[in-house]
């Protein structure tokens, strides 16, 4: 059965005009990329037959939204599968989930991973030890299988929580956090989820893609291994990353009634799902309230927003509007900025955060083969 499995492979590929040696190495599909008919292969070829050669092509994780603030998803970690609800955090790179030893009250309300309850867990006596925007953890490090939207990643390193001090987590609807940014800031040099999938080839394309509801609705998701054409029909614009740690680019400019307000001489910025509000330097803050007219509470009346202007990003030669609807947020009657103050410099200057409220307006795809990003405006 195994040969004829091979030599209907080799077929294959020699009607694609592949040549593939028959001995250990790169898979057919690596192959197939390689030589640029991988896309062909599988178009021409349903997802239930590319399934008897690439087990997994793409999948879709569906996101909670949780009143705007935060979208999270489910995964499985051990043998039997240990669930868990995470924020899939492009702003980070650690998968970690709170365990059996945490003394912390944010874990009591939570699922604690236990080790002894699986039989595919390997032990290590690495510790980890992440700092956030807000909230912090500390734990150890571990090896076990972790299953994501159906794709089944064996061997992944994982941090199980000891501590997690303060309340932000005490509060959060979700259990832990799995990081989708670059291995390059990964906490203890833990190999990411997503690098796993891509060197393990279990998805069609190196490229995740992500759509954030607006008003608590649902259909949010996360998608392993391809691009929903369907979020796609304003086109695709793709900007290049200026650096492979966060998703970050850069951006010429931000406007708002066709006047610069901020970021005159160009900054960066990164695309975090893991961010609800759009961060910017304090200075650039003050630039915007000041121009809006508001004070530096961010509190306005609700009878405003109709009247404020779009946020312009100007990035890689083209506008990315935010209007009032998008960032402002409405609570209790009453309606505040989506904006916050954030100092972080970097080697290309200050930095800015797009996070959801940004998100929310555009269809992101996440693209590791070539480290760019796109967006598609949603309406």
């Amino acid at each position: 059965m195994k040969l004829l499995l091979l030599l209907g492979l080799v077929a294959l590929a020699q009607s694609l005009s592949v040549r593939v040696p028959l001995r250990k190495g790169k898979s057919l599909r690596q192959t197939l990329r390689e030589q640029g008919l991988l896309e062909r292969y599988l178009k021409e070829h349903p997802h239930n037959r590319a399934a008897k050669y690439f087990p997994t092509s793409f999948a879709s994780e569906p996101l909670t939204n949780y009143l705007d603030n935060e979208y999270y998803g489910t995964i499985s970690i051990g043998t039997p599968a240990q669930k868990f609800t995470v924020v899939f955090d492009t702003g980070s790179s650690n998968l970690w989930v709170p365990s059996v030893y945490c003394t912390s009250e944010a874990c009591e309300d939570h699922n604690r991973f236990d080790p002894s309850d699986s039989s595919t867990f390997v032990s290590t006596n690495d510790s980890l030890s992440i700092e956030y925007g807000t909230g912090s953890m500390t734990g150890i490090l571990g090896y076990d299988t972790v299953t994501v939207a159906d794709i089944k990643v064996t061997d992944q390193i994982f941090g199980l929580a000891e501590t997690e001090p303060g309340d932000i987590f005490y509060y959060s609807p979700f259990d832990g956090i799995l990081g989708l940014a670059f291995p390059s800031i990964a906490s203890s040099g833990a190999t990411p989820v997503f690098d796993n999938m891509m060197s393990e080839d279990l998805v069609a394309k190196d490229l995740f893609s992500v759509y954030l509801s607006g008003d608590d609705k649902s259909g949010s998701f996360v998608l392993f291994g391809a691009i929903d054409s369907s979020y796609t029909t304003h086109g695709i614009s793709w900007i290049p990353l200026s650096a492979e740690t966060y998703w970050e680019i850069t951006m010429e400019r931000v406007t708002m009634s066709d006047e610069t307000v901020a970021c005159s001489s160009g900054c960066q910025a990164i695309v975090d799902t893991g961010t609800s509000l759009l961060a910017m330097p304090n200075t650039a803050l003050t630039k915007v309230l000041d121009f809006l007219g508001v004070s530096s509470s961010s509190e306005i009346s609700c009878d405003d927003v109709s009247s404020l202007p779009d946020i312009v990003f100007h990035i890689n030669g083209k506008a990315f509007p935010v209007p009032p609807s998008a960032y402002v947020v409405e609570s209790d009657g009453y309606c505040v900025l989506g904006f916050e103050g954030m100092d972080v410099d970097t080697e290309s200057g200050e930095l800015w955060i797009l996070g959801d409220v940004f998100i929310r307006r555009y269809y992101v795809i996440f693209d590791r083969a070539d480290n760019k990003v796109g967006l598609s405006r949603l309406s």
